[in-house]
Protein backbone atom coordinates (compact mmCIF):
# COMPACT_ATOMS: atom_id res chain seq x y z
CA UNK A 1 0.00 0.00 0.00
CA UNK A 2 2.93 2.03 -0.02
CA UNK A 3 4.67 1.19 -3.01
CA UNK A 4 3.62 3.26 -6.58
CA UNK A 5 1.39 2.73 -8.45
CA UNK A 6 3.75 1.80 -11.82
CA UNK A 7 5.86 -0.09 -9.23
CA UNK A 8 3.54 -2.62 -8.33
CA UNK A 9 1.82 -2.53 -12.23
CA UNK A 10 5.75 -3.03 -13.59
CA UNK A 11 6.33 -5.80 -10.46
CA UNK A 12 3.18 -7.63 -11.48
CA UNK A 13 4.02 -7.81 -15.51
CA UNK A 14 7.49 -9.01 -14.61
CA UNK A 15 6.41 -12.09 -12.61
CA UNK A 16 3.72 -12.95 -14.42
CA UNK A 17 5.02 -12.74 -17.85
CA UNK A 18 8.45 -14.38 -16.52
CA UNK A 19 9.23 -18.04 -16.44
CA UNK A 20 10.98 -18.95 -13.64
CA UNK A 21 11.16 -23.11 -14.83
CA UNK A 22 14.53 -23.18 -15.76
CA UNK A 23 15.65 -21.80 -12.41
CA UNK A 24 13.91 -23.64 -10.46
CA UNK A 25 15.31 -26.83 -11.85
CA UNK A 26 18.30 -25.81 -10.79
CA UNK A 27 18.01 -25.40 -7.17
CA UNK A 28 20.31 -27.79 -5.64
CA UNK A 29 19.76 -26.90 -1.59
CA UNK A 30 17.36 -27.65 0.45
CA UNK A 31 14.46 -24.88 -0.48
CA UNK A 32 11.34 -23.78 1.46
CA UNK A 33 8.43 -22.82 -0.16
CA UNK A 34 5.63 -21.28 1.62
CA UNK A 35 2.18 -20.50 0.64
CA UNK A 36 -1.63 -19.43 2.59
CA UNK A 37 -4.21 -21.65 0.38
CA UNK A 38 -6.12 -18.74 0.24
CA UNK A 39 -3.85 -16.58 -2.05
CA UNK A 40 -6.16 -14.58 -4.62
CA UNK A 41 -3.40 -12.88 -5.80
CA UNK A 42 -0.59 -15.25 -6.74
CA UNK A 43 -3.03 -19.16 -6.87
CA UNK A 44 -1.18 -21.54 -5.27
CA UNK A 45 -1.30 -24.27 -7.99
CA UNK A 46 0.55 -22.27 -10.22
CA UNK A 47 3.22 -21.05 -7.94
CA UNK A 48 3.92 -23.42 -4.97
CA UNK A 49 2.88 -26.51 -6.13
CA UNK A 50 4.37 -25.85 -9.37
CA UNK A 51 7.98 -25.10 -7.72
CA UNK A 52 7.75 -27.49 -5.49
CA UNK A 53 7.65 -30.37 -8.28
CA UNK A 54 10.60 -28.54 -9.52
CA UNK A 55 12.78 -27.37 -7.19
CA UNK A 56 15.23 -30.95 -6.12
CA UNK A 57 15.02 -30.65 -2.28
CA UNK A 58 11.56 -29.01 -1.56
CA UNK A 59 10.14 -28.24 2.05
CA UNK A 60 6.63 -26.62 1.31
CA UNK A 61 4.38 -25.58 4.11
CA UNK A 62 1.00 -24.22 3.23
CA UNK A 63 -0.86 -22.34 5.62
CA UNK A 64 -4.87 -23.04 5.68
CA UNK A 65 -7.11 -20.19 5.06
CA UNK A 66 -3.63 -17.77 4.39
CA UNK A 67 -3.96 -15.32 1.87
CA UNK A 68 -1.03 -13.28 -0.17
CA UNK A 69 0.11 -11.40 3.26
CA UNK A 70 1.50 -14.54 5.01
CA UNK A 71 4.18 -12.24 6.52
CA UNK A 72 2.00 -10.24 8.13
CA UNK A 73 -1.27 -12.26 8.81
CA UNK A 74 0.90 -15.03 9.89
CA UNK A 75 3.90 -13.85 11.16
CA UNK A 76 4.66 -15.95 13.93
CA UNK A 77 4.19 -19.24 12.29
CA UNK A 78 6.24 -18.14 9.48
CA UNK A 79 8.73 -16.74 11.43
CA UNK A 80 8.80 -20.31 13.51
CA UNK A 81 8.89 -21.86 10.41
CA UNK A 82 11.58 -20.08 8.84
CA UNK A 83 14.12 -21.11 11.87
CA UNK A 84 13.50 -24.35 12.41
CA UNK A 85 14.00 -24.72 8.39
CA UNK A 86 17.14 -23.03 9.43
CA UNK A 87 18.32 -25.17 12.18
CA UNK A 88 17.79 -28.29 9.95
Amino acid sequence: MQDGLKNQLDCIKAFSETDFTEDLKKFDVPTLIIHGDDDQIVPIGASAHASSKLVKHPTLKIYPGASHGVADTHKDQLNADLLAFLKT
